[in-house]
């Protein structure tokens, strides 16, 4: 066999490895954290034994990246959003992206482009945004940047950036960026498509300059419409917004069974191959009866642990699904004063801890078993191909760099080029 097959078959046997060890991602959001620590919230195992380091801790249950919220001036949230736990400005992330980042976690940075909570009823344009010489669309690049610039700064680089918060129907829907459904729901109106893309587009150019390799996740929470979101992706592709990974809130007592979410994931794989998919957010109860409708699970440990496993077996039957995110992870107000340290002024029971004992919930154990398995690239090491050239997988070696799109092997990692 000569050099060219040697070569070719060996890259050919570390591409397949690579492909079967690739990254998942399994974490939760913790937005609220440092707050809780503040406040003397006590965290504890399923046995009861103190947990002083929450993060190490859940990073040796098999979790490998968190999230966190910005806002933009959360001091001028309504005081109702801010018993809710709105108050996540700059200086609150990039204390808390530095600890993600050196607790050795990766950082999914969650811009909500408001002063409050940015959901499908409520897209607020932030006050900012307002007071400046500019549009909103063209001065959310100028904000993004600098937001990203500072967490740079100060060792919290995001490694995945959501250009928005649950944004189906848009964003900062006073500066004429909102969206609007057909009249039998099955795809969206063109009214403000060309502000909202103007949006979109200056939002991850500022992400792509500073952060050029985060990945940037575009967020959904129509899981359980499929033709609605799925015609909202095709949109994106029309308009030429550049962007990663397709992230979906899922919430079974919102959006439907997992039949439902196992339609929607196909969609999305069937109409967006190149696109990898995360669950950015999901929750179910353990005691008391979240949202308006029932989801098949008891309002016990059991039941919602039953959910994640059943839910990691969904996502698991998706190649392209490769993020799970637990929403409001952290929340626990056991061993708080009600009187005076209280974090929000309503308990969130669909956490990962009980509210009323402070131990950690089966269903968080079960959590890392939709990563196991994955040894994440950037700590792969390929001998023999870590000499600085680009090689394909059919034996061609480049100094230069790729020259068109495909599988390469470069520095020792696998490196794909669309």
């Amino acid at each position: 066999m000569n050099c060219k097959k040697l070569i070719t078959a060996a890259l050919l046997a570390v591409a397949l490895q690579l492909q079967a060890q690739e990254q998942m991602y399994v974490g939760g959001d913790i937005s609220l954290l440092p707050t809780y620590e503040e406040n003397g919230a006590n965290y504890m195992d399923k046995d009861g034994q103190k947990i002083t380091d929450l993060l190490s801790f859940l990073k040796e249950q098999g979790m490998n990246a968190m999230r966190v919220r910005l806002f933009v001036d959360p001091s001028r949230a309504p005081s109702a959003h801010k018993g809710q736990g709105v108050r996540q400005d700059l200086d609150y992330v990039k204390k808390l992206g530095k600890k993600i980042k050196d607790a050795g976690l990766k950082f999914m940075l969650d811009f909500h482009y408001s002063d409050t909570w940015a959901d499908p009823s409520k897209q607020a344009t932030p006050y900012q945004f307002t007071i400046v010489n500019k549009p909103a669309k063209e001065y959310i690049y100028d904000y993004t940047k600098d937001c990203l610039e500072k967490l740079k700064a100060a060792g919290a680089t995001p490694d995945f950036i959501q250009t928005g918060n649950e944004i189906s129907w848009g964003m900062m829907y006073d500066s004429g960026c909102k969206l609007e459904a057909k009249s039998d729901w099955s795809g969206y109106k063109d009214t403000n498509w060309d502000n909202f893309s103007t949006a979109l587009k200056n939002a991850g150019k500022a992400c792509r300059e500073v952060c050029p390799e985060a990945k940037i996740i575009i967020h959904t929470e129509q899981a359980a419409n499929t033709p609605l979101v799925t015609d909202y992706y095709k949109r994106l592709q029309q308009y030429g917004i550049d962007y990663d990974i397709i992230g979906t809130s899922y919430y079974p007592y919102y959006h439907g069974t997992l039949v439902q979410l196992n339609k929607t994931l196909t969609a999305f794989e069937t109409q967006f191959p190149e696109k990898k998919i995360m669950v950015v957010e999901t929750g179910c109860g353990y005691h008391w009866k979240m949202g308006d409708n029932e989801t098949g699970y008891p309002l016990t440990y059991e039941g919602q642990q039953q959910f994640t496993a059943d839910l990691i077996v969904t996502l698991k039957a998706h190649q392209n699904v490769n993020g799970l995110f637990w929403w409001f992870l952290e929340a626990n107000e056991y061993g708080l004063n009600w009187n005076t340290q209280r974090v929000t002024d309503n308990w969130y029971n669909a956490s990962l801890f009980d509210n009323e004992t402070g131990r950690a919930l089966p269903a968080l154990y079960e959590l890392k078993n939709f990563s196991e398995g994955s040894a994440g690239l950037s700590h792969l090491s390929v001998d023999g191909f870590d000499d600085g050239y680009w090689y394909t997988i059919d034996g061609i070696r480049s100094l230069s760099g790729p020259s068109r799109s495909g599988l390469y092997i470069h520095n020792g990692q696998k490196v794909t080029i669309r």
